[in-house]
């Protein structure tokens, strides 16, 4: 059984695009039907493949945005400039076209219902979209485990899922905070990168059973990682997810 589960997760299989929603100007969710998707765990990714009419082909790594629920998935794509596959996925794309893709991938950034601790979530850009499966999953399972995320973003329309984010923390089953680097909101004075003091203020303190995920661009995952660990948190519960030049998924 288990080879089988890893052969299908390593074998390309087709899926039908049922839905596409901008997230952004620059950021669009793409709901796929998969009828031989085996399932996956919050905080995993996908490999996508296009083929051109030449036969040059062309894949790439990205999150999945969805908890898992029985069927279907979802990524969300943050266009890359001068890219090969996102500038495809997010502005031709449509509804009714297939996809190929093979996953899940990944099982170290990963967030399971039943794992014991709080969990501290921190994103930079699109970063978010693997923390967002995350705290769809929270939702999904009804968990009670504290969970809180802080997101970095540029300015107030760089921000996704905001509809989603906000009745999140409306209900007051996650602490939210946004933290702008370039431009902030009418009312919100803070204008920053994520430091020591924003995460003293805003993050769990240091325990042993506190897991933190952190995801965004090579630069701002190693910055964050380095405060956390110089603040106390055990490096073993800091796991991390990057993207970029050397970095993973999108």
């Amino acid at each position: 059984m288990e080879r089988t589960a890893l052969r299908r997760r390593l074998t390309w299989q087709v899926g039908t695009v049922t839905e596409v929603r901008d997230e952004t100007e620059t950021a669009r969710t793409i709901v796929l039907d998969a009828p031989d998707w085996p399932g996956h765990l919050a905080g995993q990714h996908v490999d996508v493949r296009l083929t051109a009419p030449d036969g040059y082909r062309a894949s790439r790594s990205y999150s999945i945005s969805s908890a898992w629920t029985g069927e279907g998935v979802e990524l969300t794509v943050e266009q890359v400039p001068d890219g090969e596959v996102s500038p495809y996925l997010v502005e031709v794309l449509k509804v009714g076209d297939p996809l190929e893709l093979r996953g899940p991938v990944g099982g170290w950034f990963v967030w399971r219902p039943e794992q014991a601790g709080p969990i501290q979530l921190i994103g930079g850009g699109s970063g978010v979209v693997p923390l967002m499966a995350m705290l769809r999953a929270h939702g999904t399972a009804a968990s009670t485990t504290p969970v809180r995320l802080l997101y970095s973003v540029r300015r107030p329309a760089s921000v996704i899922y905001v509809k989603d984010l906000k009745e999140l923390a409306a209900s007051e089953d996650v602490d939210l905070t946004f933290v702008y680097t370039r431009e902030a909101p009418a009312g919100e004075p803070r204008v920053g990168r994520i430091d020591a003091a924003l995460l003293q203020a805003k993050a769990f303190a240091p325990a042993d059973d506190l897991t933190t995920y952190v995801c965004g661009p090579t630069p701002f995952v190693e910055a964050v990682a380095d405060l956390l660990v110089t603040g106390g948190h055990d490096p073993a519960r800091v796991r991390t997810e990057r993207f970029g030049p050397t970095g993973g998924p999108r």
